[in-house]
């Protein structure tokens, strides 16, 4: 919900009126990804972690990945996690 607007306090037949404007901060990153050795056959587990609630996309180098038996997003409250199953020399 949106709590930017005109507030009004009345008072009788007396009012006062003031707009209020809310900014959103910026996202940042709270937490990093960390680089990670894992042998092939085993899953991993990218996790990063921001500064509120925000949708993100996860790539590797500009190839935007999509959810599938490979690739598990998961976004609890402010922490992003990609986990990668059936890791293969070629994902590195």
């Amino acid at each position: 919900e949106n709590d930017a607007g005109d507030y009004t306090c009345v008072c009788g037949d007396k009012q006062s009126t003031a707009s209020l404007a809310v900014h959103a901060l910026p996202v940042v990153f709270k937490a990093e990804l960390k680089n990670e050795e894992v042998p092939e056959g085993a899953s991993v587990s990218l996790r990063c972690e921001l500064s509120k609630a925000a949708p993100v996309q996860w790539k590797i180098g500009s190839k935007v990945l999509k959810a599938s038996d490979k690739y598990q997003m998961r976004q609890p409250g402010t922490t992003a996690e990609l986990v990668i199953h059936d890791l293969e020399v070629k994902d590195a």
